[in-house]
C-alpha cells in the first residue's frame, strides 16, 4: 500500500519532502502534483521504477519520457541545448512547457526516444515539485498520470489512491489539480516547433 502524505502547496513541509525523496532513493514510484497535473515520478537511474511507470500507463518505448528539472543548469547537463534554445527555455520557464531536446550521455539510453535519441525536459512552476527535485539533487523521471484509455489526467489524489494504491509507493495529496496539458516544443537542430499547443503560450513561435 502507498504512503499518503498531505503536503502544503505554498509552503511544502521539509520533513515530508524528505520522506518523498527517501522513497525515491529506495526505488519507489510516486504520484505527485505539478503545475499542470498529477504525475508519476521515479529516479532516472532506477530501471525497475521506470518500467513500473510504463506499465501503469501502458506506454511503449517510442513514448517520450520527461525529466523534471529544477533549473537550466540541470537541463544543460542532460540535454544538448544550443544558445538559442537556452534563451527560449529561459524566457518560458518555470512554466507549463515541455521541451524536446537531444539527450546527452547522462540520460540512460533506455529513457531516450529509441530512434531520435531525444528526451523531454520540464521546469515546472510548482513548489512541491520544485522542492522534491531540489532535495533529490537530480531531475525526476516523470510522466503525466493519465490512465490507459483515458484522455485526461487524474485530478483527485483520493481517486489516485483508489486506483493505484498497490502500484505506488507514495501518493502526495495537494488537493485537486485540474489537468491542463503542457505546450510541447521541439528544439531540434536549432529549429523550434510547437508540437502540441497546451496551456503554455509562446508568442515568439506563433
Amino acid at each position: 500500500m502507498a504512503l499518503f502524505l498531505e503536503i502544503h502547496t505554498q509552503n511544502p513541509q521539509p520533513r515530508l519532502i524528505q520522506q518523498a525523496v527517501e522513497i525515491l532513493e529506495k526505488g519507489g514510484v510516486i504520484a505527485y502534483p505539478t503545475d499542470t497535473s498529477y504525475a508519476l515520478g521515479a529516479r532516472i537511474g532506477d530501471k525497475q521504477a521506470a518500467d513500473s511507470i510504463r506499465r501503469i500507463r501502458r506506454l511503449d518505448d517510442s513514448h517520450n519520457l520527461t525529466l523534471l528539472c529544477n533549473d537550466l543548469s540541470q537541463v544543460a547537463t542532460f540535454t544538448r541545448m544550443g544558445n538559442d534554445a537556452h534563451r527560449l527555455i529561459k524566457k518560458l520557464t518555470p512554466g507549463p512547457f515541455t521541451f524536446i531536446l537531444d539527450a546527452t550521455r547522462e540520460v540512460p539510453r533506455r529513457l531516450q526516444h529509441p530512434k531520435k535519441k531525444t528526451i523531454g525536459v520540464r521546469i515546472p512552476d510548482y513548489r512541491i515539485a520544485q522542492a522534491i527535485v531540489a532535495a533529490l539533487g537530480e531531475p525526476l523521471l516523470t510522466s503525466t498520470l493519465i490512465m490507459p484509455g483515458e484522455e485526461d489526467a487524474l485530478t483527485d489524489p483520493f481517486d489516485i489512491r483508489q486506483l493505484l494504491d498497490r502500484e505506488l509507493d507514495l501518493i502526495i495529496d495537494a488537493g485537486i489539480v485540474e489537468y491542463q496539458p503542457t505546450t510541447i516544443i521541439s528544439c531540434m537542430d536549432n529549429v523550434f516547433e510547437i508540437v502540441r499547443q497546451g496551456i503554455g503560450i509562446a508568442p515568439m513561435l506563433e
